[in-house]
């Protein structure tokens, strides 16, 4: 697995990531031809670089985009996401930016925004959290969607529903932001938790909407387990116990609580539709399996919870002095690192985790590139 993933990884970036490459035998039984993602900062390629602002500045330079021989291409890591990797595992391209207009969307678009919420920018106010990024929403990106159905599907409607039957449909991971905003705008807990059926709610219509207009296979991701991030520890670690993991155990109950709820009305869609695969995407339990098992995929047991380009204390991480910002220092070797900036991960991270969903995922297993 890791030979494979290595030789994909290399291919993808001597291609510059953005060009259409021809695909590989696909394993056997699989009609996955094409990838459409939803979501925030985790997967998204382009987006925000396009829509501007303070934090697009910041991802368009270095060290942004390190381990990529382009740089920095407004993904918030060093490299590659998990996108990227699950399409590259498919023998697919990585899918372009729904804002690159001269981009080939012959194969996939991705609508993620970072800094994008699950709900709208209204809802948020209503519980006075404001967003710092984008407003581009799920709702808007959804609303994207529409209007690329629109653009480039042919004259026949069934054509381009056969054509959605054959992609495979990433909703997330989104809804992260709904509760880092509001916890770090100090929010009262009891608030912040009354946010997770909203935001599982607006995931969940999002998909009955990309069911009606013709999608059959989506996997739709949980939240990371917060607590073991270098942000989230340098601000809540010392008001907040510590489990033995060195997280900060409070705040990955709250994801637990997101992820349980999400997951049992992803089970009620899919009982609803039969002819539907869905699946879970156990972003906690892929992120665990690397704390746990480092030496396997290649992290230092001592920089585990810490960020690789940051400044500040025993997690790396300062919010005044973040990573990009003028004097703030970066680690010589990222792979060794599971946090990028202490909000984002690495490449290499990101790696294992797709590697992680293609054991744990039925169909993306099936759909596995096999010509190595």
């Amino acid at each position: 697995m890791a030979s494979l993933f290595s030789g994909l990884l290399a291919l993808l970036s001597l291609l510059l990531l953005l060009v259409a490459g021809e695909g590989g035998a696909l394993g056997g039984g699989c009609d996955v031809e094409g990838v459409v993602n939803f979501g925030d900062s985790l997967s998204d390629t382009g987006n925000l670089l396009r829509q501007g602002g303070p934090f697009a500045a910041l991802v368009s330079n270095l060290p942004y985009g390190l381990s990529l021989p382009i740089g920095p291409t407004g993904r918030c890591s060093d490299g590659l996401l998990i996108i990227d990797h699950i399409a590259a595992g498919l023998g697919l391209p990585s899918p372009p930016p729904y804002l690159e207009k001269s981009a080939d969307f012959s194969r996939g678009v991705n609508f993620a925004v970072a800094g994008a919420t699950a709900l709208g920018q209204t809802s948020l106010a209503d519980v006075d959290v404001t967003l710092p990024y984008t407003v581009s929403s799920l709702q808007v990106q959804l609303a994207w969607f529409k209007d690329h159905l629109a653009a480039t599907c042919p004259s026949v409607p069934q054509e381009c529903r056969k054509k959605l039957e054959r992609t495979a449909f990433f909703v997330g991971e989104i809804g992260g932001n709904d509760y880092n905003f509001a916890l770090l705008q100090n929010k009262p807990v009891d608030l912040v938790k009354a946010l997770v059926p909203m935001v599982v709610n607006e995931i969940v219509d999002a998909i009955k909407i990309l069911i009606g207009e013709g999608a059959r296979k989506i996997v739709v991701p949980g939240n990371l387990p917060i607590g073991c991030l270098p942000s989230y520890l340098s601000v809540f670690g010392r008001s907040n116990g510590i489990d033995r993991d060195g997280c900060v155990g409070s705040l990955n109950d709250f994801a637990r609580l997101h992820n349980d709820r999400l997951r049992q009305s992803l089970q009620l869609i899919g009982r609803q539709n039969p002819n539907l695969t869905i699946a879970y995407a156990d972003y906690y339990a892929a992120f665990m399996e690397m704390i746990h098992n480092p030496s396997v995929y290649g992290f230092e047991k001592g920089s585990l919870l810490q960020a690789c380009c940051g400044a500040g204390g025993a997690y790396n991480f300062d919010m005044n002095r973040m990573c990009g910002g003028e004097g703030v220092p970066v680690c010589a070797e990222p792979a060794k690192f599971i946090s990028w900036d202490g909000v984002h991960l690495t490449q290499a991270a990101y790696h294992a985790m797709a590697d992680h969903l293609f054991r744990h995922i039925e169909f993306l297993n099936r759909c596995k590139r096999n010509d190595s």
